[in-house]
């Protein structure tokens, strides 16, 4: 919104009164930005920390230098900011989700949290120019070492990670709605 200065009109007694629509032509063709959704905004965030932790490495390393070891490095770096409780073997509590006393087993981080990690971290590694064939999160190591925390988190909290099977959707239509015909025997 724009408002007419007295300086260019003398006429106008009142100028607070007097107020035009302001769209500019650049304005108007451009689509409205909108938020970044939830995800996006994870994403940037993990890549920012994947980043601050290369540079803060010992010595510090470049992206196309890292590799599928330096993200095993860094996830184990994360673990001791998790919030899980997975019960070392020798625990009595090993096995049980829900431990009824206390324990000085480690907060660790969930294998759920760190599978979407690297899912936001490989997508992030593309968008950022990189190319996908040299994507560390990708890595091989990577996916094993994903896949040894899912089975002993497992183990250990007694908790089953097993796929959800999608149910077949049922269709409306082919329910039968009256009895099947009935067959004439041949006699």
């Amino acid at each position: 919104m724009e408002m007419i200065s007295t300086e260019n009109n003398p006429n106008i007694i009142y100028p607070s009164l007097i107020v035009t629509n302001n769209i500019s032509r650049s304005t108007a063709t451009k689509p409205p930005m909108t938020a970044p959704s939830r995800y996006e905004n994870q994403k940037r965030r993990d890549w920012n920390t994947f980043c601050q932790y290369l540079r803060n490495h010992r010595p510090p390393l470049s992206l196309s230098t890292c590799s599928g070891a330096h993200v095993l490095e860094f996830l184990r770096y994360l673990d001791q900011f998790g919030k899980t409780k997975v019960h070392n073997q020798t625990c009595p509590f090993f096995g049980l989700s829900n431990s009824p006393g206390p324990c000085p087993c480690p907060l660790r981080q969930a294998w759920g949290s760190l599978d979407a990690l690297i899912g936001r971290l490989r997508a992030a590694y593309e968008e950022h120019g990189c190319v996908p064939e040299m994507n560390p999160f990708g890595a091989r190591a990577v996916r094993v070492f994903l896949r040894e925390v899912k089975e002993f988190q497992s183990k250990a909290r007694g908790v089953s990670y097993e796929k959800k099977r999608k149910r077949a959707k049922q269709n409306v239509a082919a329910l039968p709605s009256a009895p099947p015909p009935a067959t004439v025997d041949d006699k």
